[in-house]
C-alpha cells in the first residue's frame, strides 16, 4: 500500500499541477477517439505501449481481451456499445499480446474444482483453435502458444465485428475494426490483416491504418 500511496501523493503534487487545465477539461466530459479492447494481464499499458494520455483511450479489459458472443449482458459488449453508440469512437482495437495466462489455461486446463468461473470463462476463447494462426519456429519453445494467441486475436476480432452497434458502424462508414498482437519482450505490435489472412508488422501499414 505504502508504494500506491506514494504513487498517488506523486501525481498530485507533481504531476497534475503540470496538467491542470486537461484534467479539468476531462472532469466535465469525455471524448476518446479509440476503442482499445485488451487483456487484464498487468504487463499490458495501453497508454505507455501507444504514447497516449488522459482521455483518448475508452478501454475494456478481461482475461483473454475477449468479445463474448452470448446474448446476456456482460461488461464488455456493454462498454463497446456504449463506446460506439454515445462516445461515437472512430476505430476500435482488438489487441492480444504474448504470454497470455488464458490461451495457457485454454491449452492446459485450470482445475474446475479450483477456478469454476475462469473455467466457465475459457469457453469464450474455444474459438481460438479454429483460428489458430502457423507455428513460427523462430519463437522456440512458445510457438504453440503465439500461434494460438494470434487465432484468438482473429476469433475475438471476428465477435467484435459481429456485435449489432459495431456491424452498424462499420457499415455506415464510421468505425474501422482491427487486430492486434503484442509482444512483450520486443514491444512489437503485429497486426492483422484481413486481406492477406496473416498477421504484419504493424510499423509497415500504420499510415494507411488511421
Amino acid at each position: 500500500m505504502d508504494r500506491l500511496i506514494e504513487g498517488h501523493k506523486h501525481f498530485r503534487d507533481e504531476v497534475f499541477p503540470q496538467r491542470r487545465e486537461q484534467f479539468h477539461l476531462l472532469a466535465e466530459m469525455q471524448a476518446p477517439r479509440w476503442l482499445f479492447i485488451t487483456c487484464s494481464d498487468s504487463r499490458v499499458l495501453p497508454d505507455m505501449i501507444l504514447q497516449t494520455g488522459p482521455g483518448d483511450l475508452f478501454i475494456t479489459r478481461n482475461a483473454g481481451n475477449v468479445v463474448p458472443v452470448s446474448t446476456d449482458e456482460d461488461g464488455a459488449t456493454a462498454t463497446i456499445e456504449y463506446a460506439v453508440e454515445v462516445l461515437h469512437v472512430r476505430l476500435a482495437i482488438l489487441c492480444g499480446h504474448s504470454d497470455c495466462g488464458a490461451l495457457k489455461a485454454a491449452l492446459s486446463r485450470p482445475d474446475a474444482a479450483r477456478m469454476p468461473k475462469a473455467s466457465r470463462w475459457l469457453s469464450h476463447v474455444e474459438e481460438a483453435f479454429r483460428y489458430k494462426q502457423p507455428v513460427n519456429p523462430a519463437e522456440g519453445e512458445n510457438a504453440e502458444l503465439a500461434a494460438l494467441i494470434r487465432g484468438n486475436v482473429v476469433a475475438q476480432l471476428k465477435n467484435l465485428e459481429a456485435q449489432p452497434s459495431v456491424a452498424r458502424a462499420v457499415a455506415a462508414g464510421e468505425l474501422t475494426v482491427h487486430g492486434w498482437y503484442y509482444d512483450i519482450l520486443t514491444g512489437n505490435i503485429e497486426a492483422w490483416d484481413e486481406g492477406e489472412g496473416r498477421f504484419k508488422p504493424l510499423l509497415e501499414d500504420l499510415p494507411g491504418k488511421l
